[in-house]
């Protein structure tokens, strides 16, 4: 049959969630034939199951439904598929059942040996990893950006422009509002704003929008923080509304508007606030989430995407994208602007 090939599938969904959740060494025939994706995925195993042990919590079960993301390409005896892979992922902590929502994306290479259908490669794709505009722009904090083009000075709107004697009282942050809209668009892209391919902080700073941040409107790119849309067919945003590098780099000068408390650690934040990730600690931030849920030991759970997820542990340990060096930057963003 011509999709017989799909059933090979099937196994190995069944395969991925029994890793999610059960670390034991497992005998038997696996469908794939991946050496490294193997040797990756043992490795990952071991670190889940450290992570659990951590963090006190233990995981109960895991749900998988894959997708097809367009069309498989098929040549005699050879196949490639993408998979969209939504998992729905319980864990129990002190008691308290948790549930964790991700999309994650993989690429897998399948072939024919005799009558059978085997998995040949596995590639899990991380976009969160590779920003598409890395030192594409000027002043955007990406990869590849050289320091001295980097835009420091913050906002032109301050409190120093304004003449004003510390920072006027203003509108409140609703942080509710901003975890309701992260919860309600996790998985899915507003159709009132342009979609990125990678979409981290586009989707976080509409998160914060909805919370109430006042806009930041420069009319210059590398500064302020502020969204138009696209207006006579050019991008109209700034680099810190859709850059996570420009984003980590305005909360941490801003003293206007939109503005945030750098804190030390996790438990520090509260709901609505924004974490932003360095994956490889060289001061490039790639990643950006918010805070929209706590688990039983008050510690937080963000919401993201690229990869879309719901009520993921802060640390990103489980992420493909995480490695021994990645650093954080918590930021406590303000109760009034």
């Amino acid at each position: 049959m011509a999709d017989e090939w799909k059933n090979v599938l099937s196994t190995y969904i069944l395969q991925q969630n029994q890793d999610e959740v059960d670390y034991r060494p497992r005998g038997g025939q696996t469908v794939v034939t991946d050496l490294d994706y193997l040797l990756r995925r043992g490795e990952r195993k071991l670190r889940m199951e450290k992570w659990y042990q951590e963090r006190g919590a233990s995981p109960l079960r895991s749900e998988t439904k894959a997708k097809l993301v367009g069309d498989p390409v098929e040549t005699p005896g050879e196949v490639e598929v993408e998979l969209q892979l939504r998992r729905k992922i319980y864990y129990e902590k002190s008691g308290v059942k948790h549930r964790e929502d991700r999309l994650d994306h993989q690429r897998l290479h399948l072939v024919r040996s005799g009558s059978d259908w085997l998995i040949e490669t596995v590639t899990q794709l991380v976009p969160e990893r590779n920003p598409v505009l890395a030192g594409a722009y000027p002043g955007s904090g990406l990869p590849g950006d050289t320091p001295h083009r980097l835009d420091r000075r913050g906002p032109y709107l301050n409190r120093e422009v304004l003449g004003a004697g510390g920072i006027p009282r203003g509108p409140v942050y609703r942080r509710e509002d901003a975890a309701r809209y992260a919860d309600e668009w996790w998985d899915a892209y507003n159709p009132e704003f342009t979609g990125f391919e990678v979409d981290c902080t586009n989707f976080i700073s509409q998160c914060l929008f909805a919370g109430g941040a006042p806009i930041n409107y420069t009319g210059k790119r590398e500064s302020g923080w502020w969204y138009k849309g696209y207006i006579g067919g050019q991008e109209g945003w700034s680099y810190s509304w859709s850059v996570a590098g420009s984003l980590e780099r305005y909360l941490s000068s801003s003293r206007s508007s939109l503005r945030a408390e750098l804190v030390d650690r996790a438990e520090q934040l509260e709901l609505g606030d924004v974490i932003i990730y360095d994956w490889d600690g060289d001061g490039a931030y790639q990643h950006s989430t918010i805070v929209t849920a706590f688990d039983a030991g008050g510690m937080p759970l963000v919401n993201a995407h690229t990869v879309s997820s719901r009520h993921r542990y802060w640390d990103y340990k489980d992420s493909y994208a995480w490695t021994e060096s990645t650093r954080y930057r918590f930021f406590h963003i303000a109760d009034r602007f």
